[in-house]
């Protein structure tokens, strides 16, 4: 009775962050049937992964976005943005619906959250 065996994977990491790369391989290094491909060997898989960079490609924001950005992340109403900034609360208004569409945002709290993630503001 010969028992079936399925064939090893050999994966490759394509990971541009070391320290990434580094997490992968050591949580699929004992994975039974898989292998880490040597540099150069011809894998079964590939993993690709690229890190995130900011704001490049994905959205820019006017200095003036970002200045009501900042002001939202503190809790200001669009009165006190307005006050602050010496708009008008509409153009405030206007700034925060600019806001929410370029971080793809549902609120004023999603937006600051988002804008925390990609490293636009610090909280």
């Amino acid at each position: 009775m010969s028992e079936d065996i399925a064939p090893e994977i050999v994966l490759a990491l394509e990971i541009d962050d070391p320290a990434l790369a580094d997490r992968i391989a050591a949580l699929l290094g004992g994975v039974a049937g898989l292998r880490l491909a040597a540099p150069g060997e011809q894998a079964t898989a590939t993993v690709v992964a690229q890190a995130a960079r900011g704001l490049a490609g994905d959205f820019a924001l006017t200095q003036r976005e970002l200045d009501v950005l900042a002001l939202m992340a503190e809790g200001a109403s669009n009165k006190m943005i307005a006050r602050q900034l010496g708009i008008s609360v509409h153009t405030v208004k206007f700034h925060v619906g600019s806001l929410l569409d370029k971080l793809d945002a549902t609120g004023r709290t999603d937006a600051v959250a988002h804008a925390a993630r990609r490293g636009v503001i610090n909280l």
